[in-house]
């Protein structure tokens, strides 16, 4: 790995990606005290400058439903994922409570409204209420439901538990999810293997500083993002219904992505 990561590559995306966060950060703060509307589409236009910095290249398939509010569903491998769905999608994000106290990622992660929860176990119900909340407002979030990160080369059970929020009626209807899988999919604009993948993921006791700055030196990466048709929970059986429908519809959209075979269509009821 170590000789196909350029050291000076990497310190010029570095400089340019700190120049473009420093930039976008007071704007960011104007528009959150003052503009609702901007407040939601700063962070779009920083996330596309980021992507651009990072050498990461957006390919979008199908479209995120304009209707708010609404629930997007996605499989998770890095913080780089941020960036990506945040350059797609005018929303907000549900994260782990940690990331509020990242350096820089946890301000723009505060300015952007994101949604902070504990998920330690017997506060499920404050979750559920903490989001339940942001989406009666209106608003459109964006949830990461295994609940962990991936090694980038498979999708991770989708827990029931962070999709309880699908249970929220707006106006007397059900809420619009929306599932999207998400790849790493090519290497400067080769196939990438599972190997390579894994350097993109950040997951486990990774730290996050010599993570990013190898990902700052390794060459264009190209992420394919696949928006599928939308669903809600009364479509299923119950949560758990919705959790297996979501997670693989996403798992094929990866597999079609990494592997360029896409599984047979299937129904989206599915039984609880």
């Amino acid at each position: 790995m170590s000789e196909i990561v350029s050291r000076p590559m990497a310190l010029v995306r570095l400089v340019g990606y700190v120049g473009w966060t420093l930039i976008m950060l007071p704007i960011q703060m104007l528009a959150f005290y003052t503009w609702r509307r901007a407040a939601f589409a700063v962070p779009v236009l920083y996330h596309r400058g980021a992507c651009r910095m990072l050498g990461i290249r957006v390919e979008r398939k199908g479209v995120p439903v304009p209707a708010r509010p609404a629930l997007f569903v996605s499989n998770h491998s890095s913080y780089l994922d941020i960036h990506v769905l945040g350059a797609l999608i005018n929303g907000s994000f549900v994260a782990k409570r940690e990331v509020a106290t990242w350096p820089l990622f946890g301000l723009c992660a505060k300015l952007q409204r994101s949604v902070f929860v504990d998920r330690r176990r017997g506060t499920s119900a404050e979750q559920r209420d903490a989001i339940a909340r942001r989406i009666t407002a209106g608003d459109g979030l964006i949830l990461f439901p295994e609940g962990t990160s991936n090694d980038g080369n498979r999708v991770l059970p989708f827990r029931s538990s962070l999709l309880s929020v699908a249970e929220t009626s707006v106006d007397g209807r059900p809420l619009t999810v929306q599932p999207v899988s998400l790849a790493y999919a090519r290497h400067s604009n080769m196939p990438m293997g599972r190997s390579l993948r894994a350097f993109y993921a950040w997951y486990g006791d990774m730290g996050l500083a010599d993570h990013l700055w190898r990902v700052l030196g390794l060459g264009p990466v190209t992420v394919v993002v696949r928006f599928h048709a939308p669903v809600t929970i009364a479509d299923f059986v119950g949560r758990k219904g919705l959790a297996k429908h979501c997670q693989r519809v996403v798992g094929d959209g990866v597999i079609e992505a990494l592997y360029g075979s896409p599984p047979a269509p299937q129904p989206h009821r599915a039984a609880a």
